[in-house]
C-alpha cells in the first residue's frame, strides 16, 4: 500500500494544476482510483473562464465521516528546479503541491478505499476563492445523500488535530487614472489617488496589532493577518499609471468581529474616491475542545488539539457538517520552492484516516 500511496501522490504532483489553470487532468487521474464508489463530478467555469471540476465520492451507509482535500496549488514562485518533478529521494516526495496537498489527497483516497463506509470531498480553487468547496456545499446531491456527521480536512498540521482556524475577507481597492507618456503632463497617475487610502490602511494594520479588542489570544499570532499587495499592472516608468490596485487579505478568527475592519476599509475607499470590492469566505470554523470529532481525533493521533492562523476549505464545508483539520506534513514548507513531504508521514496519515472512518 505504501507503493500505491507513493505512486498516486507522485502522479498527482506531476500534473500542473496551479489555481490559474484547469484541474481537470488531476481529477481524471483520481477517478480510476474511485472504483466501487458512487461518484459525482461537478464541473464549472471559474471567473477567468477556466474549466474546473470537483469530485464527491461515497460508498456505504450514510452518516460517517468525510475526508477532504484540494487539487489546486499556488504558483511556482521561487522554484529553481522542476516544480512538477514528483521526485522521490530518501523516502521524501518533492514538488509543488506535495504537502499542500496532493500527498494528503492521495492518503485520503487510499484510506477511504480500505473501509466499508467513506465519503471524499475533493475540491479545487482552495488557494484562491474556495469556489470548489462552496460548489460542493451548495449543490452536491451526493454529499446530502451521504450525510456526513463530520469532515476532516487533510491540510498539513503535522497530524495534530486543528479545531479552529481563521477565515478571510479579500479587499480590492481600485484607483483610476489617465494613461499618457509621462513627459507630456497630460496623464493622471492613479497612484496619487491610491496613496492617501494606503495611509489609512497602514493605520488599520497597526491598530490590528495593538488593539486587544481585535485580537484572539487562542491563536498565534493573536493579531489578524492584514497583508497588502499593490499592483500597477505592468505600467512602465515613463507612462502615467492608468489603474492601480491595492489588495488586502484580512484573516480573522471566530472571536474577532470583522465589522470594524470592513467599515474602516469602506470609509477609507469612499473618502478617497476608490472602488472597493469585497470577497468574503464563510465564517471562521472553530469547534470546542470537547466536541466529539475533536475527541475522536485526539484518540487517533494522541495529540492535543490546537488552532492555526491559516485557512482551509472548512470555512465553506462547515455548512455541511462540523469540520476538523488534520493532515500530514508541515505548513512551514507549503508555498515554498522546497515543498516536500515524507512518505512515512503520508502512510501514517492514511492509517489515522482509516481509523477515523472506521470509528
Amino acid at each position: 500500500m505504501e507503493n500505491d500511496l507513493a505512486r498516486l501522490a507522485r502522479d498527482l504532483v506531476r500534473i500542473d494544476s496551479r489555481s490559474s489553470l484547469s484541474n481537470i487532468a488531476v481529477a481524471e487521474r483520481i477517478l480510476p482510483e474511485l472504483d466501487g464508489f458512487e461518484v459525482e463530478r461537478l464541473d464549472y467555469t471559474d471567473p477567468r473562464g477556466v474549466a474546473k471540476c470537483v469530485l464527491v465520492a461515497h460508498r456505504g451507509e450514510p452518516g460517517g465521516l468525510a475526508l477532504s482535500g484540494h487539487m489546486d496549488t499556488v504558483p511556482d514562485t521561487g522554484w529553481t528546479d522542476d516544480p512538477w518533478s514528483g521526485r522521490i529521494a530518501d523516502g521524501v516526495l518533492h514538488g509543488l503541491g506535495s504537502v499542500d496537498m496532493k500527498g494528503p489527497v492521495a492518503a485520503c483516497i487510499l484510506a477511504a478505499r480500505e473501509v466499508e463506509r467513506a465519503t471524499l470531498l475533493i475540491t479545487t480553487d482552495e488557494e484562491t476563492t474556495k469556489q470548489g468547496a462552496r460548489l460542493i456545499a451548495e449543490h452536491s446531491q451526493l454529499v446530502r445523500k451521504a450525510a456526513p456527521r463530520g469532515i476532516v480536512v487533510a491540510e498539513p498540521t503535522m497530524l495534530a488535530p486543528v479545531r479552529g482556524h481563521r477565515a478571510s475577507i479579500m479587499f480590492t481597492a481600485t484607483a483610476e487614472g489617465v494613461q499618457a507618456h509621462s513627459s507630456t503632463g497630460q496623464g493622471v497617475n492613479a497612484n496619487w489617488a491610491l496613496i492617501p487610502f494606503l495611509v489609512e490602511v497602514r493605520a488599520l494594520f497597526e491598530r490590528l496589532r495593538s488593539d486587544p479588542s481585535l485580537q484572539d489570544t487562542a491563536y498565534d499570532p493573536p493579531f489578524s493577518d492584514f497583508n497588502l499587495v499593490v499592483d500597477n499592472h505592468g505600467t512602465a516608468p515613463n507612462v502615467t499609471v492608468p489603474r492601480a490596485t491595492a489588495v488586502v487579505k484580512f484573516r480573522y478568527s471566530a472571536k474577532v468581529d470583522p465589522a470594524p475592519v470592513v467599515a474602516a476599509m469602506r470609509a477609507a475607499a469612499r473618502a478617497h474616491g476608490l472602488h472597493l470590492h469585497e470577497a468574503a469566505e464563510g465564517r471562521p470554523p472553530e469547534l470546542p475542545e470537547d466536541h466529539p470529532l475533536v475527541r475522536e481525533a485526539m484518540r487517533a493521533t494522541n495529540a492535543a488539539p490546537r488552532t492555526v492562523a491559516f485557512g482551509t476549505d472548512a470555512s465553506e464545508l462547515q455548512q455541511l457538517a462540523p469540520c476538523l483539520v488534520l493532515g500530514p506534513g508541515g505548513i512551514g514548507v507549503a508555498h515554498t520552492p522546497h515543498e516536500h513531504v515524507a512518505l512515512a508521514d503520508l502512510d501514517r496519515a492514511r492509517g489515522i484516516f482509516r481509523r477515523l472512518l472506521d470509528a
